[in-house]
């Protein structure tokens, strides 16, 4: 489906039209009806929000990226966009190949920042020094700084969590926020001030839901969800640790472990 941005000057048309079509019978409600959706469809931000950086990496999770990306393109009047160390292809978790037509070096604040998640390589981006600093340096400008999935591990290394309330991925979440001096909160995101972090993947989804609504209103945003036909009917009451069967979560960690485990007890000794 067409974004709310494409579709506002065809609700604008169709709306005048229905208000010159009732003149001859209610046209005092139809006009009611006609200002109040022209003031939803013409909502302004809370806060001037024109820029909307995206860091993706070699490894990054698809819909931890894409998720925002698509949501939050749903705010009139901003440029959403992908920003990488450096120009050119980046791989996501499974090899899909993304052109990244912007590098850190070209980007030197934005009003809004997205940090995706992934796995091994997620780690690997909390030891670059370059990334790290391009983080902190944007953050000093940011309306709202945010990570979703193990994103809030590249957050948190940037020291910036400190102290604050967040969430990420639920494999060994708290361990790894409490290794940034953050504390976790088992929830599908969490604001703490101008820092949102959001659970795993979809969670990226219900977080960028949040700050529009934040940002835009409620009659705004539930407009953005049914343009997204946002209304999730899972075929089972599971992905979260809570609601999934003990052997399940216990097998997933366990797999998780083989890949991870070695890369974040290194980390902790340190």
């Amino acid at each position: 489906m067409k974004s709310i941005k494409t579709v506002v000057c065809i609700a604008c048309m169709i709306l005048a039209t229905s208000i010159c079509i009732g003149q001859t019978g209610s046209s005092d409600s139809l006009a009611k009806r006609h200002n109040e959706m022209m003031a939803i469809i013409m909502t302004q931000p809370k806060y001037p929000i024109k820029t909307i950086g995206i860091l993706v990496y070699d490894g990054y999770n698809t819909l931890d990226a894409v998720g925002p990306y698509q949501t939050l393109s749903q705010i009139m009047g901003t440029k959403v966009f992908f920003i990488a160390k450096q120009k050119g292809l980046v791989r996501n978790q499974t090899g899909l190949k993304v052109q990244v037509d912007t590098s850190i070096a070209d980007v030197s604040k934005l009003d809004i920042l997205v940090i995706p998640g992934g796995a091994a390589e997620t780690f690997k981006m909390t030891k670059d020094t370059a990334v790290l600093n391009w983080i902190k340096q944007i953050d000093k400008t940011t309306t709202y700084t945010t990570s979703v999935c193990t994103g809030a591990w590249i957050l948190g290394a940037t020291g910036l969590l400190q102290g604050k309330n967040a969430t990420t991925n639920w494999y060994r979440a708290a361990e790894m926020l409490d290794s940034y001096g953050a504390k976790f909160k088992e929830e599908r995101w969490v604001k703490d001030g101008k820092y949102w972090t959001s659970a795993g993947v979809t969670a990226g989804l219900d977080m960028s839901l949040a700050i529009i609504n934040d940002l835009m209103g409620e009659k705004y945003t539930k407009g953005v969800m049914l343009d997204l036909e946002y209304d999730p009917q899972p075929p089972f009451n599971a992905g979260s640790v809570r609601k999934t069967d003990p052997i399940v979560a216990d097998m997933m960690k366990e797999m998780y472990d083989m890949g991870m485990l070695p890369l974040i007890q290194k980390q902790i000794k340190k």
